[in-house]
This record gives structure tokens, sequence and C-alpha cells, in this order.
């Protein structure tokens, strides 16, 4: 009987430990895009990192393996130009922004930010 508790106790430790681990990996937002126009899209997918609107209207992702210049320029490609993106707290320069939306889809009435309107 006393086998059996102790294997019971394991197998409920383990089922608890792999919640945790899945809950650690999908963590906070690491990335922080906020479009330059009002956000169409609730979820998008670039390449295999998945971008979710959040409540304020930026579009949030956890770590990937891209450069944070080229995860903003995938994400502009498909939503339109950035007003800003970060990544771990850390802000895109003026240059790698300009950078970034210079990949954007025009979207209606926005132009890229850092990039003159012709």
């Amino acid at each position: 009987m006393r086998i059996l508790s102790v294997a019971g106790a394991l197998a409920a430790s383990a089922v608890l430990l792999s919640a945790a681990g899945a809950a650690d990996a999908q963590g906070p937002a690491h990335y922080v895009a906020v479009p330059a126009a009002p956000a169409a899209k609730t979820r998008v997918i670039t390449r295999s990192t998945p971008w979710s609107l959040g409540s304020g209207g930026a579009y949030l992702a956890a770590r990937a393996p891209e450069r944070p210049v080229v995860l903003c320029q995938l994400l502009a490609r498909d939503v339109g130009p950035m007003r800003s993106f970060s990544a771990g707290g850390e802000p895109l320069g003026a240059e790698d922004l300009a950078k970034c939306n210079a990949r954007a889809r025009q979207v209606a009435g926005t132009a890229p930010t850092g990039v003159a309107a012709r």
C-alpha cells in the first residue's frame, strides 16, 4: 500500500511540475509592438512566433529566435507600420524602427514611422 501511495504522489508531482513548466514557457511578453494605426487583427503568426493583441492595443509575444528588428519587420509586413517596438523592455532605436517600417504593409491613412511620406 505504501508503495502505491508513493507512486501516486510522484505521478501527481510530475503532472504539477509539467504544468508549471508550460506556464513558464508562455511567460510574460518579451516583445511589445505598438502599431501606428489601430490593429485590425487580434492574432498573428510570423514564422513560428505567435502574437496576440493586448488590451492596450499592442501586439505581445514571448521570446523568439530572430533578432528584434527582424521580428519587427515580419510583424510590420503583416499588420502595417509600428509606432514602437521593444524587446525585453529595450525599445528599438530610430534607425532600426525605420528599417522595420520600410518593410511594412501600408495601412490606409498611415505613413511608416521614421520614413518620409512621398
